[in-house]
């Protein structure tokens, strides 16, 4: 979705005039249905002088195109800065631009990873440049029409107001600073060499709005690797009931490419592997060609996952099939053709960190999906903001016109694989009152510890 869009010589206008903070901010009411907060249209105006200076040389056609604020396919992210036209040898090219107007940073412990301060206070965030190397990654692998065109895309980061230290460039962050150059406080003039080796010509069809038009599909690098990992990995082979299930959501997705909006409900306990076809699913629809990702509200099952089917293969090829709930706050309606949603009776009615943003993310997430899945137990929810249930998921699916089916897993495939320890668990935690009332001593060894050192040590 491209909010704001003009020519070079269109954008130098609205920048000399005063009025581009202006423009961008009528484009994002125009396409989003919302202003944005003050800040932010600050930013847009103290940011886009300073790529007004940096753009506003003959050495970059007029005829260039420029975006502003384009959101990525698939996601609620926006990319801050992006050029388009052709290289010296007539291709296509694009230029991506992670504006920045930090002053200061902290290194992290953490891989691609850095600290700065904002105005609630120190926050841990992605590195400039791995943010802009991930966008364009995300846009390679998903844009139908960047891959035939081969289109190139030069990804990169601008920090206007960040005097140079050794921090933002520290070596620990040199795998994407190599992958997306970070240019500081007196690096315009560098910003512009390395927009003009990219930009030389004008296109004769605007390569922005033809990738914008374009068709979404995983690229085929992308599921072989995804399936290259899943396989071997024995925990993720599907046994009986979770077999049953995993066909199920494959003929549903299957169907409602061309058909109605589908929404399947899979219940299941702890061990019962919900997770597991979780992951068989993603891959098999990915593989398949079709646009899908694995959702949850904590980022612990995604970092888990994430490392597990790494391997030897690099995190990047992965990482944005593993996303948050609250990512669909402004996603268009369908735009994915499966979203696979585990842990689901954590979801919450708002997103964001203070619980500010959006309306609903059950609702949000079957809105953005052809087919939803979502794999839930009633008894996990931890929080009083948790609102997954099966009620909750079938009302919203009701109101959104789809058609919906429920599925159950019941096979126990933890604790020994016995359904009979987890009714005595139910029974003495007085969850559910069952016959189990006694545990058997010769199969379990069951103790009561005083504290977590005691357990750890023993």
């Amino acid at each position: 979705m491209i909010v704001y869009h003009a020519s070079k010589k269109g954008f130098i206008k609205d920048v000399f005039n005063g009025n581009i903070a202006d423009e961008i901010d009528h484009a994002f009411v125009t396409h989003l249905g919302r202003h944005t907060s003050p800040n932010e249209v600050l930013s847009w105006k103290n940011s886009m002088m300073h790529m007004y200076k940096v753009i506003n040389t003959p050495d970059i056609p007029d005829t260039s195109s420029i975006a502003i604020e384009y959101q990525i396919p698939l996601t609620s992210k926006r990319i801050d800065f992006i050029i388009s036209g052709l290289d010296e040898k007539q291709k296509g090219n694009i230029v991506i631009i992670e504006l920045k107007q930090w002053e200061q940073a902290q290194l992290s412990n953490k891989s691609g990873i850095i600290k700065t301060r904002f105005q609630h206070g120190e926050s841990e965030v992605a590195h400039p440049s791995y943010q802009a190397w991930s966008y364009a990654y995300m846009l390679t692998n998903y844009n139908e029409t960047i891959r035939e065109q081969e289109i190139m895309l030069s990804p990169c980061a601008f920090l206007h107001n960040y005097q140079p230290d050794n921090v933002i460039t520290d070596i620990c962050y040199t795998e994407y600073i190599r992958k997306a150059p970070v240019f500081l406080k007196n690096d315009a003039q560098k910003l512009q060499d390395f927009i003009k080796q990219r930009i030389k010509f004008g296109a004769k069809d605007d390569i922005i709005w033809l990738i914008d038009k374009g068709k979404l599909r995983p690229s085929k690098q992308l599921a072989d690797t995804l399936d290259s990992m899943l396989h071997g990995n024995q925990e993720f082979v599907l046994l009986d009931d979770q077999k049953v299930v995993y066909e199920t959501a494959l003929k549903m997705a299957r169907d409602s490419v061309t058909g109605k909006k589908q929404v399947l409900i899979v219940k299941g306990g702890p061990g019962t592997g919900k997770s597991v076809v979780a992951i068989n699913l993603l891959t098999q629809l990915t593989k398949e060609g079709l646009v899908a990702q694995y959702v949850s509200k904590n980022a612990a099952p995604r970092d888990v996952y994430t490392v597990k089917l790494s391997g030897s293969f690099r995190k990047g090829f992965i990482n944005n099939l593993f996303v948050g709930s609250g990512s669909f706050i402004d996603t268009q309606e369908n735009i994915f053709d499966a979203l696979i949603v585990d842990e689901a009776h954590r979801l919450n009615m708002k997103s964001g960190l203070y619980s500010n943003l959006g309306e609903n993310q059950i609702l949000e997430i079957i809105h953005a999906a052809k087919f939803s899945v979502f794999f839930v137990d009633d008894r996990q929810k931890v929080h009083i903001k948790d609102i997954g249930s099966q009620r909750n998921i079938e009302k919203f699916a009701h109101s959104c016109d789809a058609i919906t089916h429920s599925v159950k897993l019941s096979s126990q495939f933890r604790c020994n694989g016995s359904d009979g320890y987890l009714s005595w668990l139910d029974n003495t935690l007085q969850i559910t009152e069952t016959a189990n009332i006694r545990l058997s001593s010769e199969d379990y060894d069951f103790r009561i510890f005083s504290s977590p050192n005691e357990l750890f040590e023993q």
